[in-house]
C-alpha cells in the first residue's frame, strides 16, 4: 500500500508506526489464528446424514453438529457450518474460507499431507450397499456393473486403491452426496455404492430402505477433525476437548443418539 505524503513529520511518523505494528500484528496471528478468535466456520457436506444434514424443519442436524456444538461450546467459541464443495474441501480450507472440516473426515496418508487432523474420534469401515434383492455379494460380483460413490470420498480412494476391480466395472459414477447415489441406488441406475457403514446404516433405519450391507474387508479408516498445517494452536484445543468428551461419556451418548451405538474413540 502506497502511503501519502504529509508535510508533518510527527504525522508521518505516527502513520509508519502503525502500519508496522498493523503488519506485525497480521504476522504474528498468521499461524493458529483460528484458535485467537472467538469463531470457528466448520465446512461440511450438509446433505450426509447423520453426520450433517437438514431435517423437515430446515434445521441442521446431525452427528458431526451435535459433536462440534458441544466442543464449540467448551471451546468458548461460536460455531458457524458453512456447507461447501465435498470435492473441493482442502481448497476451502486453504484458501481461509472454513477454519475447519468436521464432516465424517476420514484420516488418511493422502490427506494427512495437506490437513493437520485432529485425534481420531470416530471410527467405521467403508461397505458395499446394494439392494436386498441384488446378486452381488462381494467384490468379484462388481465386474460389469455400475458403482457409486461421493466425489472426493475415502469410498472413492478404497475403490482407487484397487485399480484391477475398478477397471472391471461398467461405469464408475462419483456423486456430490451420498444421498444421490442412494436415490439411485433404489431406482437401479447403479448396482451398488461404496460407502461409510454408519451412513448406510442410518439411512437404512431412517427410511426403511430396501437395502443390505455387504463387509467386503475394506479397513477401517477413523475420522477427525481437520484443520490447516499451521493451526497447531486449534488443534491442541480441539484435542483435549475431544478427549474429554470422550472420557465424560458426552461423545458415547451423542452417538448412541444417531447410530444407536458408539462408534465414538
Amino acid at each position: 500500500m502506497e502511503w501519502r505524503k504529509y508535510a508533518a513529520a510527527g504525522m508521518a511518523a505516527l502513520l509508519t508506526a502503525t502500519f508496522v505494528a498493523g503488519c506485525g500484528a497480521d504476522k504474528q496471528t498468521d499461524k493458529g489464528a483460528t484458535a485467537q478468535k472467538g469463531k470457528i466456520v466448520i465446512g461440511l457436506d450438509d446433505n450426509f446424514p447423520p453426520f450433517g444434514f437438514h431435517d423437515e424443519s430446515g434445521e441442521l442436524v446431525g452427528f458431526d453438529i451435535d459433536m462440534a456444538k458441544e466442543a464449540s461450546k467448551r471451546l468458548g467459541m461460536e460455531v458457524e457450518f458453512k456447507p461447501i464443495d465435498w470435492d473441493s474441501k482442502e481448497t476451502e480450507l486453504k484458501s481461509k474460507k472454513i477454519d475447519a472440516i468436521w464432516n465424517g473426515l476420514s484420516i488418511t496418508p493422502e490427506r494427512e499431507q495437506n490437513i493437520l487432523f485432529s485425534r481420531p474420534y470416530e471410527n467405521g469401515p467403508q461397505i458395499l450397499l446394494v439392494k436386498n434383492d441384488s446378486p452381488i455379494q462381494g467384490k468379484a460380483d462388481l465386474a460389469g456393473k455400475i458403482v457409486g460413490t461421493q466425489q472426493g470420498s475415502t469410498g472413492l480412494e478404497a475403490i482407487e486403491a484397487e485399480p484391477e476391480l475398478r477397471d472391471s466395472f461398467k461405469e464408475l459414477k462419483q456423486y456430490s452426496d451420498n444421498v444421490t447415489s442412494f436415490m439411485d441406488l433404489e431406482v437401479g441406475r447403479i448396482d451398488a455404492v461404496v460407502v461409510a457403514q454408519t451412513t448406510a446404516a442410518y439411512f437404512i433405519k431412517k427410511n426403511n430402505a430396501p437395502f443390505r450391507i455387504i463387509d467386503v474387508g475394506y479397513p477401517d479408516i477413523p475420522s477427525g477433525v481437520g484443520m490447516r498445517k499451521d493451526d497447531t494452536e486449534l488443534k491442541a484445543r480441539i484435542d483435549k476437548v475431544l478427549e474429554d468428551m470422550h472420557n465424560d461419556g458426552t461423545s458415547k451418548k451423542i452417538s448412541e443418539k444417531w447410530f444407536g451405538i458408539d462408534v465414538t474413540m
